[in-house]
């Protein structure tokens, strides 16, 4: 048994006449139609935001993720890095330059 839309194909191609200017031409309008609506799409989302607007919904504000812990944890661990640095630059560190 054969599969049905495979004859249906088969039976389609067998009453098509081939029009190769008639097939280029719909080829063309369809192409010619997508291009316009691709062109126009892009101008009416460049206007929108270039006027200020949002595509979709608007970002609702949302309160800070971070509290003053975190924050006083990330600066006692610059404060800890700054002291080794100075320690290297006062010279209580010394540093062997393998290269030299």
């Amino acid at each position: 048994m054969k599969n049905p839309i495979t004859s249906f194909l088969n039976q389609l191609r067998a009453f098509a006449l081939t029009d190769p200017t008639r097939d280029w031409i719909a080829l063309l309008t369809l192409a010619t139609i997508a291009i316009i609506g691709i062109v126009t799409w892009n101008a009416w989302v460049f206007d929108t935001v270039a006027s200020g607007g949002t595509l979709g919904a608007a970002a609702s504000s949302t309160p800070p993720s971070f509290t003053q812990a975190s924050l006083d944890s990330v600066r006692t661990v610059f404060e800890a890095r700054a002291a080794e640095e100075a320690k290297y630059v006062s010279g209580t560190y010394k540093f062997n330059d393998p290269s030299q």
